[in-house]
């Protein structure tokens, strides 16, 4: 199955493991907790970590030793746009797939045109031919 990668549903699975860690733990979790559950690089955590803290759904809990990560706004996820966000990746393979797909469609139209060619000079050639040949039997 494949995870869904639109942020409205990457930033409530984000939310339910801050939670599940916060409880099963006793305090707010880390970031690295929270990466180490969702098996998420630490990039990928710091990226969504920074987007949801500027939407306000989540809170950075400043401590001695490392930050903590709390809940702020939840309801603030339902804010969110529900639809896979499509990448820049996709889009410059669609782009590529259809300078393809136009590219084809050029090369076979000459090779359309070179056939036509090719079939017009043997019915020229076999006109020729054919006048030879009967100016041979008269």
């Amino acid at each position: 199955m494949t995870k869904p990668n639109d942020l409205y549903t990457m930033a409530h699975v984000f939310v339910s493991a801050v939670r599940i860690l916060e409880y099963r733990d006793g305090v707010p979790p880390s970031l690295a907790a929270v990466c180490r559950l969702l098996d998420y690089s630490s990039e990928k955590g710091g990226y969504l970590l920074a987007r949801l803290l500027d939407l306000g759904i989540l809170t950075l809990l400043k401590s001695g030793f490392n930050d903590r990560i709390g809940v702020a706004d939840h309801l603030a996820i339902e804010n969110l746009p529900r639809d896979t966000e499509e990448t820049r990746l996709s889009r410059e393979l669609k782009k590529f797939k259809a300078e393809k797909q136009v590219m084809e469609d050029k090369v076979a139209a000459i090779k359309a045109q070179q056939d036509q060619k090719k079939q017009d000079r043997f019915a020229e050639i076999e006109k020729k031919l054919k006048q030879k040949i009967e100016q041979n039997k008269s």
